[in-house]
């Protein structure tokens, strides 16, 4: 997907682009490429392939939910700072909280947000199941998002804990999405959360299954979740 296949695809889902919001993703390509050659960021540095795989395919969870209010939304394990950081860039007006366990990442991700000039972001070194009990972000954030991180049972328990009672969590995952959710409805209704949608695409091009879950915070998480690092991927609650 070339820079213009990228901006025609999303105008095209009412996504326009201005001229620094397009600056933007090119700077953000070759950051990535430059710190890649230092620090594993991504397998995918071929830029045709960052911009279907990576900008495109994360700016997707919009075409399902609505990131034009002014929300607060945490991404977990976001890595290179996929998705909210190519989310970021076409809903400047959103405050992003972005939390990783490598502190490596988080120094790519702060020299990154300079790079592109972002404001109200921040980034915090920390493992997901410590920072879901902290009591400054847990319950607190309108939407959570997540990429292909863990299977949803897992996942859930990392992410609904950090959302609002009313807000959201946007799972993205790949194909075979219906067995994860099978799996996962147990952790999902016992962490406070329903399924309200599922959207299934085709990546373009590429022609990949893609799923777009979207999950709504009903009751608060019970105190005991998430617990203890390490605890929700050995043992799931399934």
């Amino acid at each position: 997907m070339n820079t213009t296949e990228f901006t025609e695809m999303l105008a095209a889902k009412g996504i326009s682009l201005s001229s620094e919001q397009i600056r933007q993703y090119e700077i953000y390509y070759s950051t990535l490429v430059e710190w890649n050659e230092k620090m594993n960021l991504t397998a995918i540095t071929d830029k045709e392939e960052v911009y279907l795989k990576h900008f495109y395919d994360s700016i997707s969870a919009a075409f399902y939910y609505d990131f034009n209010e002014p929300l607060h939304l945490c991404d977990v394990g976001a890595g290179a700072g996929f998705p909210s950081i190519p989310i970021k860039i076409a809903f400047p007006h959103l405050h992003i909280t972005i939390v990783d366990s490598l502190n490596k990442r988080i120094g790519f991700l702060e020299h990154l947000a300079k790079e592109l000039n972002l404001t109200n972001v921040r980034f915090i070194h920390d493992r997901a199941e410590t920072f879901g009990q902290n009591p400054n972000h847990r319950q607190s954030y309108d939407v959570v998002t997540a990429r292909a991180v863990a299977r949803l049972s897992v996942l859930s328990e990392l992410c609904l804990p950090l959302v609002k009672q009313g807000g959201t969590f946007v799972a993205m995952k790949g194909a075979s999405a219906q067995e994860e959710i099978d799996a996962g409805k147990k952790a999902i209704a016992t962490l406070g959360g329903r399924l309200k949608e599922c959207h299934t695409f085709i990546l373009p091009q590429e022609e990949s299954e893609r799923n777009i879950l979207i999950i709504e915070k009903e009751k608060q998480t019970p105190k005991k979740y998430p617990r203890k690092p390490g605890t929700p991927n050995k043992t799931p609650i399934e």
